[in-house]
């Protein structure tokens, strides 16, 4: 692409909480970004069940792609980008026959285990490399299976990838996301067909699996727009934008959000015992990359209890983060010293987050919090803990040393965080891009439609992008 052109693309993040239209404008090996479009994502609660309001996000989807066409008429592509393990069943003509269910819903409890009585865990995990979480896609299909009020699904789609399918009428599955269902086949990128009838699952109803940066077809809507599967899982796409470009250290990543997802980019799965035990997972990345890594618990925590407290009082995070500095400074050593496991799996399902912390220190005979500020401590502190755990096991299983951690996602805009991270970690942190994961997404369609200037990367176009900031590990 010459550097005098400008083009602009189209990136739908949807997350757990919020999703966004992003337009993005490639000029002169830099990227701007713009939000056109931010909604709730939408959740339906029926009895104890949670789902997603398919039809309500379509509707803002369709907003977005309205909302991008006025501000940028010559639109090159769109791609939507999304959390994992949610799935939508549809009928035999295409269109969606319920609700997806979420992955919080409590179907899933015991079906893990269970699952395992079948196909013991490591043939599951030398199979495919993936983490064993509850709410897994392969173990949210075995609870649906055991209700008598579903089935008759002709096609199956991941959330992302079922949007791109709405837009393009192209049914596909990219390899990021794919990845993460603990149904494909870690080595050959295919759907693990002796796994899935051991467990009488229908392959059939899984489509091909293609490549990230795969070209969908034009837009059902608008011919002269393209759709791109990116990569279709967010992490998928904000690791992608990692920043990483130059010399130096081995580095580790942390993408922070709802969830954090800490680990690094390999060329090959690691499938040891030693992996499997310690918990990792091997996500297929953008060419060919694994991303080796844990899922843990981030801001979700933290997020409830602000959701708890504004219904009493009007709060923002600098409110909080004050709040939280106040408590700090009194005893700076410490660094906050009360440390809650936040994989505890009563911290998982939405509810009354700040009962269930004070109700975990009880129990594990910590001390009292005496105020939101302690609580804030408590959590932040908590998760930095928890990234020290993990980068001392990432680094044992894989015996390498990691001297620089990139952390990006909205939490690298959480300075207290980052500051607690690099203490904790013992190493540099460097914050940014707080939008990576609609940067990669962005990306990876500029490079897919033969955008990008000549000699600079997906990496080198988001270090160029980015305002990043240097977190260092203090002396004391």
């Amino acid at each position: 692409m010459s550097s005098e052109q400008t083009q602009s693309y189209l990136a739908f993040d949807l997350g757990a909480s919020t999703s966004r239209a992003v337009l993005g404008t490639l000029e002169k090996g830099r990227l701007e970004m713009s939000e056109l479009h931010r909604f709730t994502t939408p959740v339906l609660e029926i009895g104890d069940h949670l789902f997603w309001e398919l039809e309500v996000m379509g509707a803002e989807l369709q907003t977005g792609l309205e909302q991008g066409k006025l501000a940028a008429p010559e639109l090159r592509s769109l791609s939507v980008d999304s959390w994992a393990v949610d799935y939508v069943s549809l009928d035999a003509s295409g269109a969606p026959i319920r609700n997806p269910h979420c992955y919080r819903d409590p179907r899933t409890a015991g079906v893990m285990q269970r699952a395992f009585e079948v196909v013991p865990a490591h043939e599951i995990y030398r199979a495919t490399g993936i983490q064993f979480l509850p709410f897994n896609t392969l173990y949210q299909l075995l609870a649906e299976a055991q209700n008598e009020g579903y089935g008759g699904a002709a096609h199956q789609l991941p959330i992302a990838d079922y949007f791109n399918y709405r837009f393009s009428g192209r049914r596909a599955v990219e390899v990021s996301m794919a990845s993460t269902t603990q149904m494909m086949d870690v080595n050959t990128k295919d759907w693990s067909g002796p796994l899935m009838e051991k467990f009488g699952l229908d392959t059939s109803a899984w489509p091909e699996i293609v490549p990230s940066g795969t070209r969908l077809g034009a837009t059902l809507q608008d011919p002269g727009v393209e759709v791109v599967a990116s990569c279709s899982h967010d992490t998928g796409s904000a690791v992608a934008a990692a920043p990483a470009v130059g010399p130096g250290e081995n580095w580790a990543f942390i993408s922070c959000g709802t969830w954090s997802l800490m680990g690094v980019e390999r060329r090959t799965p690691l499938l040891t015992d030693a992996a499997r035990e310690a918990g990792f997972t091997n996500e297929a990345g953008l060419d060919g990359t694994i991303r080796f890594l844990k899922n843990l618990t981030g801001l979700w925590v933290l997020q409830e209890c602000m959701r708890e407290w504004r219904t009493s009082s009007r709060i923002d995070w600098s409110d909080l983060e004050r709040e939280a500095r106040a408590e700090l400074r009194k005893d700076a050593h410490a660094r906050g010293d009360t440390l809650v496991d936040l994989e505890d799996d009563r911290f998982l399902p939405r509810g009354p987050m700040e009962h269930r912390i004070h109700a975990y220190c009880r129990e594990h005979g910590l001390g009292k919090l005496e105020c939101r500020g302690d609580i804030v401590l408590a959590i932040l502190a908590s998760i930095a803990a928890s990234y020290r755990r993990t980068l001392a096991e990432l680094e044992r299983v894989t015996g390498t040393t990691y001297g620089r951690i990139h952390l990006f996602g909205g939490g690298s805009q959480n300075a207290m965080l980052c500051e607690l991270t690099a203490a904790a970690c013992r190493c540099e942190v460097v914050a940014g891009p707080v939008e990576a994961t609609a940067m990669g997404n962005l990306l990876i369609q500029a490079r897919t439609m033969g955008d990008l200037p000549d000699s600079m990367s997906i990496r080198d176009i988001s270090a160029a992008s980015s305002r990043l900031k240097v977190y260092l590990p203090d002396s004391g």
